[in-house]
C-alpha cells in the first residue's frame, strides 16, 4: 500500500485514481479492503478482494452479486457497532 492507508488505481481506460482504504476485513476466510475516492465528492466506497501474488497483495473486483453482499453486510455490521461504541 502506499502512503499508509492510499492507493492508486488504474481503470480500464488508463485513467489513475487514488483512493483511501477505509477498512480491510475477512469475510467467508477471504480478505477484502474498501476503498474511498480521494479526489471524488462522494460517499460512495468501492469493495475488492485482497489476494495475494508473489509475496504482495493485488486488488480484484468482487464480481459475484452473494459475495459483495456479504461483504457489505459485514462491513456495515462493523460501522454499526463502532457506532454504538461511540455512543456510549
Amino acid at each position: 500500500m502506499e502512503n499508509d492507508n492510499k492507493v492508486t488505481l488504474l481503470d480500464e481506460n488508463g485513467r489513475e485514481t487514488e483512493f483511501e482504504v477505509i477498512a480491510t476485513l475477512e469475510v467467508n476466510e477471504k480478505e477484502y479492503a474498501i476503498l474511498l475516492p480521494t479526489n471524488e465528492e462522494t460517499e460512495e466506497a468501492f469493495i475488492f478482494k485482497m489476494v495475494e501474488e508473489d509475496g504482495e497483495y493485488v486488488l480484484e473486483c468482487v464480481e459475484n452479486d452473494e459475495e459483495f453482499d456479504a461483504v457489505a453486510e459485514a462491513y456495515q455490521e462493523i460501522m454499526e457497532n463502532e457506532e454504538e461504541e461511540e455512543e456510549e
